[in-house]
């Protein structure tokens, strides 16, 4: 069985007919007096499953299905009945009747609700040492993607001026600009530290005097700091041109 022939935000009425695979967790269930439907997602978004006694040949394993099991799903497209059309989701005019399933991983109980109508009240400590879980949420998730095309934005618009993407050292020499460096110990020369960039500046001075006038990049700037209105403490990004 392939893991995917198409993502769970893909789908739409055209799809209508076709058989299909999609691979993902399980977001929600509703077990219906013999009939089951799943929620399906990934990060591309979700798309309703439909388990049916009559097309799947071991139904009990469609029943067996809990919150965030990892499954693979083969099934044909069906369009739904325009009274359980679901405008919020861009799959929501489709769902799939499973003829094939298979659990890729189980999961034991969440330490908190991945459902994305929860705003994050747990407490901070845990919801840190699950970090992984956490950024499944959708509000995370999207997080993550609007930076992804913020920084493609950047690259486009800098690249069509000529700009060229330079990285700079990330070890380099202890040069305080307002805030303590952070240290890193040398193993071949003991003794001597090595300090994270508080900001590209020098390396940025010496591309200029070597003729590279046009450079940019979308530097880590580590800083032993306090917070500030404007950026993360210790660690934060800034666009450096």
């Amino acid at each position: 069985m392939k893991l995917r022939t198409h993502t769970c935000g893909e789908l739409k009425k055209t799809h209508v007919g076709e058989t299909v695979t999609l691979s993902g967790w399980v977001h929600k269930r509703r077990d219906l007096g013999g009939l089951l439907f799943v929620d399906l997602r990934d990060r591309y978004g979700l798309t309703q499953v439909v388990f049916h006694p009559d097309t799947l040949s071991d139904f009990s394993v469609a029943e067996s299905l809990k919150y965030e099991y990892i499954i693979t799903v083969t099934g044909d497209v069906v369009a739904r009945d325009e009274k359980t059309i679901n405008t919020d989701l861009v799959t929501g005019e489709i769902e799939i009747h499973a003829t094939d399933l298979k659990i890729q991983s189980t999961a034991k109980p969440m330490p908190f609700e991945i459902f994305d109508t929860q705003k994050g009240e747990e407490d901070e400590d845990l919801r840190l040492r699950y970090r992984f879980l956490e950024l499944r949420r959708e509000r995370l998730r999207e997080n993550v993607i609007f930076r992804n095309k913020m920084e493609q934005h950047i690259h486009k618009y800098m690249q069509e001026r000529d700009f060229l993407h330079i990285a700079t050292p990330i070890l380099t020499v202890s040069s305080p600009e307002g805030a303590r460096d952070f240290l890193v110990p040398s193993r071949i020369h003991p003794g001597k530290f090595y300090a994270l960039p508080q900001a590209p500046q020098q390396y940025k001075q010496l591309l200029m005097v070597a003729g590279f006038d046009r450079y940019y990049q979308i530097a880590p700037c580590m800083r032993d700091e306090d917070p500030r209105a404007d950026r993360s403490p210790g660690e934060f990004y800034q666009l450096d041109c």
